[in-house]
């Protein structure tokens, strides 16, 4: 009767148990879940203390450069290892910058490519857009050196082949003396180089065909002596836009080769300000440019005199041609972040560019500008 009573209404009591264990384990579980596992560290006095665990974000987004950074076209065309370079190089300053930058007022920074000047591309647009900015001066200077000229006069007519801004707070001073460097090898810097010595300036003059001058190791150059009481240390020596890709140590005033930017120049000679500085670089000047932007040397520079040549992209350049022509005013419009204001612009001959003949343009001008930001 009594286990016929049970298989009717009940359960025995082994089953019942049975059915309880989930029910607990789950609780059980729930109860441990509410504590979250903590890492046991052991501290300085021996004991062991609890340290809350750390959780880290991990972004899988790739790394863009900053140097492409608003950049739709092909910019300078380089080859694989170059690339490499440039990668491993902006690695290394994105460290640098984070720790100086404040520090600095311009640093090193990538070059933004500007936007299209009709909204799309179109070589009429950016060809107008360029020969408007680099025919209008941006400065007015009351007073400037001539050509040849050491004492500061009154502006002078628009077909001088350059000037120099002379207003008092715009002239280094007298001591420690001025600095200034020529890369020429046409022997157009003649007047430039009479104007800074004059000047009293420290004169370094750089021409890689020069088989008079000294190669390799910088020191003070060879000296000549101009006739005129003046003194221009002569290097055998070119800018370079790419930075050697195996870098040996070496001492103050050795570079051992002929070809340097113009950073390891200036450490190699021991100067941090070039005063003045005259280039003309046979179409080398855009990358030249770039370089000096990527790597914040133009900071250092107060006065310069540039050619720029449009007759060809110019090295290590490459696109179609409204590419090509954004790209110069691209680097144009970096040294106008950097301070640099246009002083006097100076047409060349001919009116070819990227090979094709433009009435309203010539094949060069030779640029005058002046960093504001002394």
């Amino acid at each position: 009767m009594r286990a016929g009573v049970q298989g009717r209404g009940g359960l025995p009591l082994r089953a019942g148990l049975l059915l309880l264990i989930p029910p607990f384990l789950l609780a059980l579980q729930l109860l441990v879940g509410l504590r979250l596992p903590r890492a046991h560290r052991a501290s300085t006095t021996g004991v062991e203390e609890e340290e809350e665990i750390a959780f880290s974000v991990i972004s899988i987004e790739p790394e863009r450069s900053p140097r492409h950074r608003g950049a739709t076209s092909r910019g300078p065309v380089l080859d694989e290892e170059d690339e490499e370079d440039v990668e491993r190089k902006d690695g290394v300053r994105g460290y640098e910058d984070e720790n100086e930058m404040p520090s600095r007022q311009v640093g090193p920074r990538g070059l933004e490519v500007q936007l299209w000047a009709a909204g799309e591309p179109s070589f009429t647009a950016e060809l107008n857009r360029i020969i408007t900015y680099i025919t209008r001066p941006q400065v007015n200077c009351s007073r400037v050196l001539a050509p040849g000229e050491a004492q500061a006069s009154q502006a002078a007519g628009a077909a001088l082949p350059w000037l120099l801004c002379a207003e008092d707070w715009l002239l280094p001073a007298a001591n420690p003396p001025c600095v200034a460097y020529s890369f020429s090898m046409d022997g157009g810097d003649a007047d430039f180089l009479k104007t800074v010595l004059g000047l009293g300036c420290e004169v370094h003059r750089f021409d890689p065909s020069n088989s008079n001058a000294s190669g390799g190791h910088l020191g003070n150059g060879l000296a000549s002596n101009r006739g005129d009481g003046g003194v221009v240390s002569q290097h055998k020596m070119w800018l370079e836009w790419r930075a050697p890709r195996k870098r040996k140590h070496k001492t103050r005033g050795t570079l051992g080769s002929v070809s340097q930017t113009l950073a390891d120049i200036m450490g190699a000679l021991g100067h941090h300000t070039v005063h003045f500085l005259y280039a003309d670089l046979l179409s080398a000047e855009w990358r030249v440019f770039q370089n000096w932007v990527e790597l914040g040397t133009l900071w250092s520079v107060h006065h310069l005199v540039a050619t720029v040549h449009l007759q060809w992209a110019g090295f290590e350049v490459g696109g179609t041609d409204e590419e090509v022509v954004r790209y110069w005013f691209s680097v144009l419009q970096e040294l106008r972040a950097a301070g640099f204001q246009l002083v006097h612009s100076s047409p060349g001959e001919g009116h070819s560019v990227l090979k094709q003949t433009v009435a309203n343009a010539h094949s060069s001008y030779t640029l005058s500008w002046v960093n504001m930001r002394h």
